[in-house]
């Protein structure tokens, strides 16, 4: 921001998206006011910035670290990442700009001293939410489409330029690709991957960072997808494997010499098939010829590839959970959290019904080959397919926080050597 724009916003004082904070401001005030924003609209504070709008500036080093680190990470919850940036005034003095955009995950609180204490921005002022205004905040996230949220800190930095570009030349067929920061902001608002936040900062949306962020959980914490592995039918300290995986979806796919595309690097859903293999076939004591280990699969893949890509592209991004992937000794579960999107049900989604609650998240799944155009995977992929390996079908269990699938381990005489 130039000088004589943060003049301007000065002059206007303090309203619902713009609050002050003096450079020793105590944690809790920049964080209850922080906290405000991301459970209305977004916002943002000027740091060094007096109650009667005198600029006294900032003065000392690691301004940043101090506002990631002491005031978001240990007095905000759930996380939550702001951007940072200086102006500096005609008089030359510094003035820090915290912006926070409107959070995926709300109601958000604030530490006060052992409490947690949920606020609202009205006005000039931070307000504690009571009860009313507490549903309030959560039906601003309710109502709106989740993968299009904005993502608060993530900015044209947080993405993977070679994904975006791939996206950009062999998907939508743009001729060329952006070439100046501004211009690849507008390219990727326009698409709905980055949308325009407090103070006109860009910020990735929901679907941005998931489909192209270089480290999605850094900005997004339920972005991961947590993997599980067990010996026995329950969970116990003791996994064998117990891990949140993180990464972009999409795979990288780059332009070889002669013009075409080559495979170059491995998504998230890449890594956690990598990670699963081993564990989803069984070895049996027996040899058989060249040495080899009697083997047989207790899963299918193709099952595992459909509910996991479901989970993506359906679950409720504003929930602050990851995907939960759980195998024991006698069945695989996968948790999808939030409930069936809008008037969905189980029986509808096996009858072949489709409701995407995340279209733009599902449109980039299928243009890449994760989904196909039906939607009838349950339906024509998974139920068959597991009733053919363990002579039963998969079960679905739906609760107002999840959706799980649970599918049996094969039969014995289903396991092909």
């Amino acid at each position: 921001m130039r000088a004589f724009e943060m003049e301007q916003v000065i002059c206007n004082g303090e309203n619902s998206g713009i609050a002050y904070a003096l450079e020793d401001a105590p944690v809790q005030q920049i964080a209850r006011d922080a906290a405000a924003m991301a459970n209305l609209k977004g916002g943002c504070i000027l740091l060094g910035v007096s109650p009667d709008g005198r600029a006294s500036g900032v003065h000392r080093e690691g301004v940043k670290d101090w506002i990631t680190n002491d005031v978001f990470s240990r007095g905000i919850r759930p996380a939550l990442a702001p951007s940072y940036a200086e102006a500096v005034l005609a008089s030359n003095t510094r003035v820090g700009i915290v912006t926070v955009a409107e959070g995926v995950c709300k109601p958000y609180a604030f530490r006060v001293g052992n409490e947690w204490e949920v606020p609202i921005r009205m006005g000039r002022h931070s307000r504690r939410a009571t009860g009313e205004l507490k549903n309030y905040i959560r039906e601003t996230v309710s109502n709106a489409r989740g993968d299009l949220l904005p993502v608060s800190g993530a900015g044209l930095d947080a993405l993977d330029r070679q994904r975006a570009t791939d996206y950009l030349l062999h998907i939508t067929r743009d001729a060329v690709t952006p070439e100046s920061e501004a211009d690849w902001c507008r390219r990727l608002i326009s698409l709905g991957f980055m949308t325009e936040g407090p103070g006109h900062v860009p910020v990735c949306t929901i679907v941005g960072i998931l489909i192209f962020g270089q480290a999605p959980r850094r900005y997004l914490r339920q972005a991961g997808i947590r993997l599980m592995i067990f010996d026995g039918l329950a969970k116990t300290y003791d996994a064998r494997y117990d891990k949140v995986l993180d990464g972009p979806i999409l795979s990288l796919w780059t332009t070889s010499g002669e013009g075409g595309r080559v495979l170059s690097g491995d998504g998230l859903l890449d890594t956690v098939d990598a990670v699963l293999k081993p564990f989803i076939v069984d070895e049996k004591n027996e040899v058989v010829k060249g040495f080899r280990r009697n083997t047989g699969p207790r899963f299918s893949r193709e099952v595992i590839r459909e509910v996991l890509v479901n989970a993506v592209a359906h679950r409720d991004w504003t929930r602050f959970t990851e995907i939960e992937i759980v195998v024991y000794a006698d069945r695989m579960e996968v948790t999808s959290p939030g409930p069936l999107p809008n008037t969905m049900t189980i029986e509808k989604m096996i009858a072949g019904q489709r409701s995407p609650r995340n279209p733009i998240l599902v449109d980039v799944l299928r243009d890449y080959g994760y989904v196909d155009a039906r939607g009838m995977g349950i339906r024509n992929k998974v139920i068959p397919l597991v009733r053919a390996m363990c002579g039963v079908d998969p079960a679905f269990e739906e609760t107002d926080d999840y959706l799980r699938t649970i599918l049996p381990t094969a039969k014995e005489g289903a396991r092909k050597e």
